[in-house]
């Protein structure tokens, strides 16, 4: 069965009942995202930083599906892309830079993880691993435990288009179709995984083609329309709380930036491709329709845009002058019991060394 258009998935227009704050919010995240993400690259071609990996042009699809969330219930298990949803849900710029940096301030990791391992107990973000794809089967765990716990809750995962090459996405959707869980799968289609485009990764026209394979609805839709992807994620999540069971939803985006910054995207795709995916930037055409509704102008454009950078520069400095982690703190919480975390390095060297 070939996939669903938002029109044949969705019951209602849900985006039409979003009110200006809302659309405004939704937009500052967009813009907080790229500007972070701008700056990250930055840091790393100054030498500052060792590693970045983007996502910058998928900020509408996780902006749109972070708002269609229910927070502090439904959960989100990201992949490292995420960005912009983690920043909707509640993370902040300072959070994310401390990650960066490797500062023992991280939140995610205490610098142990490499940076975009996002997680928050408090929000409900579940902590990834670089290994693609297996955030898929984990998430189905988490919402198989919900339905059996009748918590009302949805998890939410996301991957890129390549990771659905991997074993770890088809048991996953199939474990949830068998079960009905509640879990919404955002395959977020950049067109590439690494360097290979999507015409040499898979055999179907689309990712979503393959939900019927599952017994669930496969969706796809313009990944970079916030308002469509709202829309989209809305319904899923509705459909997974009411107990109507899984859906995959494919967001068709792109991402303009190489894979990581250890990449050169000039050897497999050409500048006017890229330059023809940026013209359709999901900022500038959520800008273009907040402007045709009369609620932003140029003005407040200004004032968000000097808002969001305040917040890229005070993270950046926050960061910059945050201690390391020291090196006895690599021990823990390896080997010995949670406590440690409460004593002096000393006493936790002394702990060491019993447990030995």
């Amino acid at each position: 069965m070939p996939a669903l258009t938002t029109q044949e998935f969705i019951s209602q227009d849900h985006s039409a009942g979003l009110g200006e704050d809302q659309l405004l919010a939704m937009y500052e995240s967009m813009l907080l995202s790229r500007k972070l993400d701008e700056r990250m690259w930055i840091l790393h071609r100054q030498g500052k930083v060792a590693f970045h990996i983007s996502g910058l042009g998928q900020e509408a699809c996780q902006v749109g599906a972070a708002f269609a969330m229910e927070r502090g219930k439904d959960w989100l298990h990201p992949y490292y892309r995420d960005m912009a949803f983690v920043l909707a849900l509640g993370l902040t710029p300072r959070d994310l830079m401390l990650a960066l940096y490797g500062k023992a301030e991280d939140p995610s990791s205490g610098g142990r993880q490499m940076p975009a391992h996002y997680s928050s107990k408090a929000l409900r973000i579940i902590t990834g691993s670089s290994p693609v794809a297996t955030q898929v089967p984990q998430a189905a765990g988490v919402a198989f435990a919900s339905k059996l716990r009748g918590l009302g809750e949805v998890t939410v995962t996301c991957l890129g288009e390549g990771a659905t090459a991997q074993g770890d996405f088809h048991e996953g959707l199939n474990w949830a179709g068998i079960h009905q869980l509640p879990l919404v799968v955002i395959v977020q289609n950049n067109q590439y995984a690494i360097s290979e485009s999507t015409d040499k990764e898979m055999a179907v026209s689309n990712v979503a083609d393959r939900g019927d394979a599952y017994g669930l609805p496969g969706v796809m839709y313009d990944g970079n329309d916030v308002m469509e992807s709202y829309s989209v994620a809305k319904e899923a999540i509705q459909r997974a709380r009411s107990g109507r069971g899984p859906s995959l939803l494919e967001a068709k985006t792109y991402r303009p930036v190489p894979h990581s910054s250890d990449d050169d995207d000039r050897t497999y795709r050409s500048r006017e491709e890229v330059e023809k995916w940026k013209r359709r930037d999901p900022i500038l055409h959520c800008a273009k329709v907040l402007r045709e509704r009369n609620i932003l102008s140029d003005a407040l454009a200004q004032s968000l845009l000097e808002r969001v950078m305040a917040k890229v520069d005070d993270a950046d400095q926050y960061a910059q002058q945050a201690p390391y982690p020291r090196p006895e703190e690599a021990l823990w919480p390896v080997f010995g019991d949670q406590s440690h975390a409460a004593q002096s390095a000393p006493a936790r060297e002394v702990a060491y060394a019993h447990q030995e």
